[in-house]
């Protein structure tokens, strides 16, 4: 670890700021592959946030925020830039009448499950997404018909110069998989959606289906950054790919899952370099024998 890494970890020690040194980022991924970073920092709060931010520029260090890890494949010789996770305010959860406001922390899953608890309704398709609302909104996240773009009215961040801000309606720019927080490199860190009045039982129902449906379609039993592929236009990566008769094909530990051909599992062992053949091998394959390229969803960090 060299100097500017030595000096920050003492600066954010003394803060009170929660950093690790070279911590696996296989422990804080959904695909279980990652090597090292040389600062992992758990920032609790939007002051601990800024401090941290400050901390990091400073010193010229690069830094990455990580939400659940599940879009994501990690480098095997790790990467060179911190990478700051939200924890504390950041999981909470706040509710007024038919909107509610969370952190950017908070786990789609335990989103959706307050929102039926109230019941409100208009989250029951991001039940089973294995991400953090930040992250979701991040990406427009969304499945079974229904995206982040439908729901979310408003956004606040934090910009890179450590200022307050917020995004709201056609300024989040939202399209397939994107929103404007894909290229302002602003940091989320709380989220408002706007829903609708609904009953527990029918919202809890649905909620349920969704979940039945991703266990009976999707290879959950198995770590995987989700669906690798964007879909393509006209297209499913998916079917394409089982199409070409791929579902099955290994490469090392990292597998085309038979469930499901749109995800790569890690049936054991997987590295980076795995995945990243494998994904070639898909791309080349899928392209020469349909035409389609197919354009990756997972974000690769090196």
């Amino acid at each position: 670890m060299n100097t500017n890494y030595n000096s920050a970890y003492e600066q954010l020690t003394a803060e009170k700021i929660a950093v690790l040194k070279n911590e696996p980022l296989k422990n804080h991924t959904t695909f279980k592959i990652g090597g090292p970073c040389p600062l992992f920092v758990t920032v609790n709060s939007v002051q601990e946030l800024k401090t941290t931010l400050k901390i990091l520029d400073t010193h010229k260090i690069k830094f990455f925020l990580l939400g659940n890890g599940s879009n994501l494949l990690v480098d095997d010789s790790g990467i060179n830039s911190a990478v700051i996770t939200l924890s504390g305010e950041f999981k909470k959860i706040e509710i007024n009448g038919n909107t509610i406001a969370c952190g950017a922390g908070v786990s789609l899953a335990k989103l959706c499950t307050a929102a039926a608890q109230a019941n409100l309704q208009g989250l029951e398709f991001a039940y089973g997404i294995p991400g953090s609302t930040g992250g979701a909104a991040f990406m427009n996240a969304g499945a079974y018909g229904g995206e982040m773009a439908d729901v979310l009215t408003l956004a606040e961040h934090i910009t890179q110069d450590g200022e307050d801000g917020i995004t709201k309606g056609e300024q989040l720019q939202f399209g397939y998989r994107s929103s404007c927080y894909r290229q302002n490199g602003c940091i989320i860190t709380k989220l408002h959606f706007a829903l609708q009045p609904g009953k527990f039982e029918e919202i809890n129902a649905k909620m349920k289906d969704v979940m039945q449906r991703r266990t009976d379609k999707q290879p959950l039993e198995l770590p995987s950054a989700g669906s690798v592929f964007k879909r393509p236009q006209g297209a499913f990566a998916g079917t394409l790919i089982e199409q070409c008769g791929l579902k099955g094909y290994k490469i090392g530990g990292a597998e085309v899952s038979a469930k499901h051909a749109g995800f790569i599992v890690n049936s054991g062992g997987a590295t980076c370099d795995d995945v990243l053949n494998l994904i070639k091998h898909i791309q080349t394959t899928v392209q020469e024998k349909t035409g389609y390229f197919l354009e990756t969803e997972v974000i690769y960090l090196k």
